[in-house]
């Protein structure tokens, strides 16, 4: 039988509700047509927000939202996007599918669109092929309640006070699509752009470096060298993708073999974290400067007939163990790691929504973001997991993965079975405590199942296959399964 000891006693941190963060990108039908449908949309909307999807994302307590890219960032010119839209610059989306952009969702519209949810926003500046004029004007437009000409043209566009933005991104992978960048260069670079965005009165800004692609910690020990000083965070993507950059790995069609290795690769984002973490306290041992998952996510086939440009896949049961298995490393380092951005919100990579026309589908990704909400400025507890290994000759995870939480008094505990074929009987205890009873949620379904328009089997259901005797709890999860239990 597996085991979990929870000691409360022992904790590394707060759990950031920033951890349970969003991407929404300029790319494929995540903007127009997933969340943005426009005013004069039969879709029924707010402002051009589709109602469905701004609900949605309330039900899951959407902490914040990352926007406009990703790639498109650094190709985004921010005052393209503002004024009447019948005014504004058309684009061709170089970057993704080669479509054009008509710049109908700016600035107004997301920070609308954060409004309706009620996340923070967090704007990605253009750094790769913008200036250090254009952000700072950018940051002044949206913070500053001055009487300067940025703030009148602001007025003029409609909005009166400051939204006052506090997460800004200097640049996105400026190692890559953002300029292909040297650490060194873009160490200066950011030196300079962040110098020149301002604190307008009470908004102070939490500027976040544009930081390494995986668990490249060169790039890292650079940064926090040279300007770990004036950074509050540092980015980090990396994404799960067996099979490697070549994508044969189909998001619906995989083996068994495909399913671990998923698995195991999403399970080694814990090793990159703590590598870049140890270089961060070298510089930042009081861990001042946050470390940002920017991007995180499975990445397999586009759909078939799909563009492929559009990044649009189907999402499993597959993909809600992945969410889980991150989550719970993600609580593990929850002393350096402060937020955490899945790719993509609607439409693109592991989405945790699907839409087509006036339809919406939730994911099983989406169900484990609420499977986890009340780990949200939780305080984390130890968990004591012990666990068969299993898995394929070449790829192997510990069968049940876990992370539990305090806040006002009460216990939340999240646990996965990984096994996609055989059910597990886990016993719970509590340190030095009795576990004195429990309510349950959970999630579970074959590992290729998966919701479509019309039939959307996979949903989140009561979970009540546990006793509770002599202080301990042991709970029965079926094969794929995530489970919530409150202790």
């Amino acid at each position: 039988m597996d085991s979990i000891s929870i000691d409360r006693s022992r904790s590394v941190g707060t759990i950031s509700r920033y951890i349970f963060g969003h991407f929404a990108e300029h790319l494929g039908r995540c903007i127009y047509g997933g969340i943005f449908v426009g005013e004069d949309s039969p879709i029924p909307n707010d402002q051009g927000m589709r109602r469905d999807v701004v609900q949605a994302m309330k039900n899951i307590r959407v902490p914040v939202l990352r926007w406009p890219g990703g790639c498109f960032a650094d190709e985004y010119h921010w005052r393209d996007g503002i004024g009447p839209k019948e005014a504004r610059k058309r684009m061709v989306n170089t970057n993704w599918g080669g479509v054009v952009e008509d710049n109908s969702f700016g600035t107004h519209e997301f920070l609308e669109l954060c409004r309706q949810v009620g996340c923070e926003p967090y704007i990605t500046g253009n750094v790769g092929s913008g200036t250090v004029q254009e952000m700072s004007e950018w940051v002044e437009y949206l913070n500053s309640d001055g009487d300067s000409t940025v703030v009148r043209e602001r007025r003029a566009n409609g909005r009166q006070d400051a939204w006052g933005v506090r997460f800004w991104g200097v640049g996105n992978e400026s190692w890559g699509c953002g300029g292909n960048m040297r650490p060194e260069y873009y160490a200066d670079t950011y030196r300079r752009y962040q110098c020149f965005c301002r604190t307008y009165g009470k908004h102070r800004l939490y500027k976040i470096a544009c930081g390494p692609s995986d668990a490249d910690v060169a790039w890292t020990e650079v940064l926090m060298k040279n300007a770990a000083f004036c950074m509050d965070g540092l980015s980090l993507h990396s994404y799960t993708i067996p099979g490697g950059w070549d994508h044969k790995n189909r998001a619906t069609e995989f083996t068994r073999e495909d399913y671990f290795e998923t698995l195991a690769l999403s399970a080694d984002m814990e090793r990159k974290i703590r590598l870049h973490a140890a270089v961060m306290d070298r510089y930042d041992p009081e861990k001042r400067i946050g470390l940002i998952m920017d991007e995180w996510g499975t990445w397999f086939q586009v759909e078939p007939d799909t563009n492929p440009g559009f990044l649009y896949q189907q999402n499993t049961m597959r993909d809600a163990m992945v969410a889980a298995v991150h989550f719970d490393l993600f609580a593990r380092c929850c002393d350096r790691l402060y937020m955490a951005n899945i790719a993509q919100t609607v439409n693109v990579l592991q989405a945790i929504i699907l839409t087509e026309g006036d339809q919406m589908v939730l994911t099983p990704t989406y169900h484990v973001f609420d499977l986890y909400q009340d780990h949200m400025d939780a305080r984390q507890l130890d968990c004591y997991i012990q666990s068969e290994r299993i898995g394929t000759e070449k790829y192997g995870v510990a069968a049940i993965s876990a992370s539990a939480s305090e806040k006002e008094g009460r216990i939340t505990l999240t646990l996965s079975n990984l096994d996609p074929e055989k059910a597990r009987e886990v016993e719970i205890s509590l340190r030095d405590e009795a576990v004195q009873q429990a309510s349950g949620r959970i999630l579970t379904g074959p590992m290729d199942a998966w919701n479509d328009f019309g039939h959307a089997p996979l949903a989140v259901q009561p979970y009540t296959d546990f006793t509770v005797r002599d202080g301990r709890l042991k709970a029965k999860l079926p094969p794929c399964s995530v489970a919530e239990l409150k202790l």
